[in-house]
């Protein structure tokens, strides 16, 4: 596991080219304390408060069990952070990766519940063209921004380094579960791990990369906020914020896809999970 910290706010061309080899070899890279803890701490406050909510709805956002939850992060001010929607260091690394004109077109998030469930493995994507020999240059990253410490004990993500190269995971195949024989020989290969990455870090990961939520065994969740970047040809999808939010948006190097809204977005009744438990 490749976990980079910056000798600045304007990490260097060195520090850029290893956080890029990181993401194309192993599919993942950590930046270690790019967020303000001040405004972790003001985000954990308000998703932990929402998260009540959620857990109210009759039709709670799970993500395949009930130790998984979809969230989203409020979408207006005062919850909205430069460093956390427009992060320099970040969006330098992922332009290492996808090159000029990026996108984002997503904002949400989830949450690990105390719980001893886990999902299954699966790639949020798999490769843009079935029948590949080799997988392609990334096209989409994840940007994951933890609002706690995070480890085996609380829900890590478990990922497995370097399957974001395998060709045989195809969207065209319309099911993102990684079949149990390919796990067991991928296994052998590179096995899985869960890193511990601390509150005001960040991970990025190719899209492609397998990994599963896991067990939360302490007795607090783990939320986590999530972007998705993307190379400037892709259809991203547009994300409601509220009118004002234009100035937390703005950077030269990424593009976020919004619809601004004159009311305040409602982030608690418009999130939805996946292949969510018949009885929620």
């Amino acid at each position: 596991m490749v976990s980079i910290k910056f000798a600045s706010n304007q990490p260097s061309a060195t520090e850029i080219a290893l956080a890029k080899r990181a993401i194309e070899e192993d599919g993942f890279v950590v930046l270690e304390d790019v967020v303000d803890l001040g405004h972790i701490s003001h985000l954990r406050e308000r998703t932990l408060e929402d998260l009540e909510k959620l857990l109210a709805r009759t039709d709670a956002p799970f993500n395949w069990t009930k130790g998984n939850i979809q969230q989203d992060p409020p979408r207006f001010a005062p919850y909205l952070y430069r460093d956390v929607l427009v992060n320099d260091a970040v969006i330098a690394v992922s332009k290492s990766v996808l090159g000029a004109g990026m996108r984002n077109g997503f904002y949400s998030g989830n949450t690990a519940l105390p719980s001893e469930s886990r999902q299954p493995v699966h790639a949020d994507m798999g490769q843009l063209w079935p029948n590949l020999r080799v997988g392609t240059p990334p096209a989409l990253l994840v940007v994951n921004v933890p609002l706690v410490d995070m480890g085996p004990e609380n829900g890590s993500t478990e990922i497995w380094p370097g399957t974001h190269l395998d060709p045989e995971i195809a969207i065209q195949n319309g099911d993102i579960e990684v079949p149990d024989a390919r796990l067991d020989e991928q296994r052998k290969i590179c096995p899985p791990l869960q890193p511990r990455v601390s509150a005001g870090s960040v991970v990025i990961r190719d899209i492609r990369l397998w990994h599963a939520g896991m067990p939360n065994r302490t007795t607090e969740p783990r939320p986590m906020i999530a972007m998705i970047h993307s190379v400037n040809w892709w259809p991203a999808g547009k994300v409601q914020f509220s009118k004002g939010s234009e100035e937390f948006l703005s950077h030269p190097d990424l593009e976020w896809a919004v619809e601004y809204m004159d009311q305040e977005i409602d982030h608690i009744a418009g999130v939805h999970g996946y292949k969510a438990p018949a009885e929620v």
